[in-house]
């Protein structure tokens, strides 16, 4: 279903796929509107239980999108550098395939205190009094991963 990639020789390994997906600051989502074109949207995320999950607001877009057709694809992009007199780019990246799903319950809660813990771990006991104010006003999306690759140019 999915295609082998190409450059064999900027593949990367499972531990360097984790730690792209671990340091990563953001990344990119896609999903397919009602119309079949693509809507890509930046944004914060964290990899935990070997799924990807990410915050957002209670309606939008991409929500409208997952409703429809939970299939996504989802990039990050970490260590880049220009090279200019190579003509060239260094880089590390992931691209994953999967299906995104609304989360619930508590598992919704240990993930928003995950993204806390990521992005503002000097702060973790305002971050959980702040999950509490918020959590009702925000959904928590988890895409199971299908398929994924990693490559790295040097």
């Amino acid at each position: 279903m999915f295609k082998e990639m190409r450059r064999k020789d900027k593949e990367i390994t499972k531990d360097e796929i984790e730690e792209i997906l671990t340091k990563g600051e953001y990344g990119v989502l896609s999903t397919i509107d009602d119309n079949g074109y693509p809507y890509t949207v930046p944004l914060s995320f964290v990899y935990y239980n070997n799924s990807i999950y990410f915050h957002c607001a209670i309606e939008g877009q991409k929500l409208d999108n997952m409703r429809q057709n939970d299939k996504v694809s989802f990039c990050v992009v970490t260590d880049t550098e220009v090279l200019a007199k190579k003509f060239t780019t260094k880089y590390k990246s992931v691209v994953i395939f999967g299906a995104a799903s609304e989360v619930v319950d508590s598992l919704k809660e240990e993930v928003l205190f995950e993204l806390a813990n990521k992005y503002s771990p000097q702060f973790l006991v305002e971050g959980k009094k702040y999950i509490q104010n918020a959590k009702d006003k925000t959904k928590v999306i988890k895409i199971d991963i299908h398929h994924i690759t990693g490559k790295a140019g040097k």
